[in-house]
């Protein structure tokens, strides 16, 4: 990336199932949900939302080879997306196994998310 414009952060938990990607696609979701860019276009290239690339960094406490990096890129609308995972985040207790919601012990996976955009 060339020029970094702004950098969205939030935060995914999967409470019961441990679906280390549904926690990272809550994260970005998360990050870039709250926010608009209506001038986005004036600072790209050629003035085309296609020229615009986006880091997303994910801080994973486990499962990280079970992350599906595609999945996650499918949260951003736009751009070119490249994905990041660092460790982080935190595994803790739910307090409860929940069967019926395929939980396998009683942990909640939490992620963090940094989302640069830029080109």
């Amino acid at each position: 990336m060339e020029k970094i414009i702004f950098i969205e952060t939030g935060t995914g938990i999967d409470v019961h199932g441990q679906n280390i990607t549904k926690a990272c696609q809550r994260a970005v979701e998360n990050a870039i949900h709250y926010n608009s860019m209506p001038g986005i276009k004036d600072y790209l290239p050629e003035q085309d939302l296609h020229n615009m690339k986006v880091n997303v960094k994910l801080a994973v406490p486990t499962d990280k080879e079970q992350v599906d990096i595609e999945l996650v890129k499918q949260e951003i609308p736009y751009g070119t997306v490249t994905v990041e995972i660092i460790d982080g985040g935190m595994a803790t207790t739910s307090g409860i196994i929940l069967e019926e919601k395929d939980d396998k012990n009683d942990l909640m996976y939490i992620v963090n998310a940094a989302v640069e955009v830029g080109y």
